[in-house]
């Protein structure tokens, strides 16, 4: 299984960014059974949990981005992403997917957000 992540870049504040991920490999039941996250980590800080969809497509969302950010998914191209609106620089990290259990981690992807 891989997990590749893209859809980083530079962004104005205000503007948006689309992040995908996709488990290359990754069998349709197995990608059902995980929880899908995104993380995202800036230099000299801990990973910080930015979204969540589980199994039943509950979502939660850290509470600075709620109602700015979106988690989806698309299990036939075993895919989860997240839409960014309304990006601060304060959002400048690099975010990275993960599935749980399986604990499988992408690459991460470099979001930065300036003037």
């Amino acid at each position: 299984v891989q997990i590749v992540e893209s859809g980083g870049g530079s962004v104005q504040p205000g503007g948006s960014l689309r992040l995908s991920c996709r488990a290359s490999g990754m069998i349709l039941s197995v990608f059902n059974s995980q929880t899908r996250e995104w993380y995202r980590q800036t230099p000299g800080s801990q990973r910080e949990l930015v979204a969540s969809m589980n199994t039943d497509r509950l979502t939660t969302y850290a509470e600075s981005v709620k109602g700015r950010f979106a988690i989806s998914k698309d299990n036939t191209r075993r895919a989860i992403y997240l839409q960014m609106n309304s990006l601060r620089p304060e959002n400048t990290a690099v975010y990275y997917c993960h599935l749980r259990p399986s604990d499988y981690w992408g690459q991460g992807t470099q979001v930065t957000v300036s003037s």
